[in-house]
């Protein structure tokens, strides 16, 4: 399980507490705590559950880190538009290998070949306004 965990995988620290949890009944039953099988299956899955729960977030954590607010999406880039684009309106065009639907949110028509500006994504739209806000 360790090493399906850290080698196999995108490590998500799922398995390595089924893994520790199987190696702890192992261990109490080396230690003479002999138990029967169903009582030892019952442990195995509360130890399982339990450490999972309290100390996966954690070592996770720790082992991974925590991204720092890195920029998402194409907000903030700057677009040429193939055509006019009046405000309220919008189009289709090709942006980072597919299609999408631009539309223009400012007060200002966005002429053919214009740049505007990404204010923010909506699902598949990207909200833009002319970058020349005249």
């Amino acid at each position: 399980m360790f090493g399906s965990e850290l080698l196999g995988v995108d490590a998500a620290f799922y398995l390595i507490f089924i893994g520790a949890s199987a190696l702890l009944v192992g261990a109490l039953d080396l230690l003479g705590f002999r138990l029967q099988g169903w009582a030892q299956w019952a442990l195995f899955g509360v130890l399982s559950i339990a450490t999972m729960v309290l100390f996966r977030a954690r070592l996770y954590e720790k082992f991974r880190g925590v991204s720092q607010d890195y920029p998402v999406g194409p907000a903030g880039e700057t677009i040429s538009l193939q055509q006019n684009l009046a405000p309220g309106e919008s189009c289709r065009m090709k942006y980072r290998g597919t299609t999408w639907t631009v539309l223009n949110d400012g007060a200002t028509a966005i002429e053919q070949g214009g740049k505007a500006q990404i204010k923010r994504v909506d699902s598949l739209t990207l909200v833009v306004e002319n970058e020349n806000k005249a």
